[in-house]
C-alpha cells in the first residue's frame, strides 16, 4: 500500500496517537462483532472508545475509512512463513490464514470492508490496495522456491498466491459457511499439486515451453 492511501489514523507509530489508534480499532472490533457493519457509526465508536467524535473524523472520516484501517492492523496477524520448502510453507501459510477466519470477529471484518468498498471510493481504493500488497509480498515465498529450483522459473508467484486465498474469501463470501482446518489443507494441497504441475506460469511462457518440468516433492 502506498503512503497516500493509508487511513489517517495510522499516520504516526508509538505515543499518543498509536494509543488513540489503538483504542478506536478496538472499538471498531468490538461494534463489528456486536451489531456488524450496518450498525457501525463513528458515534458509537467514539462512545465506546472514549476518543472525541472529532478527533474521529479528523483522523479516519468515514466509517469505511476506520474498518479499512482495522483490515491493515488485523493483517499483522498472518506472518509470512520461510521454512526452506514452498510446500511447507503453502502449509503453513494456510493454516495461518485458517485460524485467522475460523474467528467470527475476523469473518465480520472481511465482509464489512467488502462492504466498504462497494459503498465509498476510498474504501474500495484501500481494499485494492491492500490486497495488492499481500500478494506481492506473499509471493515472496514462489520467488524464493524459484531460486531454490523447486518450481519453474516463470511460474507467476501473485497468480500462486491468489490461488491460495481464493478458496478462503469464496467459503466466507460466497457460500457462507465456516472456515476449518480442513479447507487450510486442502487449499495448500491443491494449489501445490498445480504448482508443480505448472498451472501458474505465466501465459506466454507456459504457451511455448511444453510441459513443466519435474519439481521436487519434498
Amino acid at each position: 500500500m502506498t503512503p497516500a492511501h493509508h487511513p489517517h489514523g495510522g499516520a504516526r507509530p508509538g505515543g499518543r496517537t498509536a494509543r488513540t489508534r489503538a483504542a478506536v480499532l478496538e472499538a471498531v472490533q468490538a461494534e463489528l462483532s456486536e451489531g456488524g457493519f450496518a450498525a457501525l457509526t463513528m458515534e458509537r465508536i467514539a462512545q465506546r472508545s472514549g476518543i472525541h467524535l472529532a478527533t474521529l473524523y479528523r483522523r479516519w472520516r468515514t466509517v469505511e475509512g476506520l474498518v479499512c484501517d482495522l483490515l491493515l492492523e488485523a493483517a499483522t496477524a498472518i506472518p509470512l512463513p520461510d521454512t526452506g520448502s514452498l510446500a511447507d510453507d503453502l502449509r503453513l501459510l494456510c493454516r495461518r490464514i485458517g485460524a485467522f477466519y475460523a474467528a467470527a470477529p475476523m469473518r465480520r471484518l472481511i465482509e464489512a470492508v467488502v462492504s466498504s468498498a462497494a459503498r465509498d471510493a476510498q474504501a474500495d481504493t484501500v481494499l485494492a490496495d491492500f490486497f495488492h500488497d499481500r500478494l506481492r509480498l506473499s509471493g515472496g515465498l514462489v520467488r524464493r522456491a524459484v531460486e531454490r529450483g523447486e518450481v519453474p522459473a516463470d511460474t507467476d508467484p501473485e497468480a500462486v498466491m491468489s490461488a491460495v486465498g481464493a478458496p478462503f474469501y469464496y467459503r466466507i463470501l460466497i457460500a457462507r459457511q465456516a472456515v476449518d482446518a480442513d479447507l487450510a489443507e486442502s487449499t495448500a494441497t491443491a494449489v501445490w499439486a498445480a504448482v508443480r504441475a505448472g498451472a501458474y506460469r505465466t501465459t506466454a511462457a507456459a504457451a511455448t515451453a511444453g510441459p513443466a518440468p519435474e519439481a521436487r516433492t519434498d
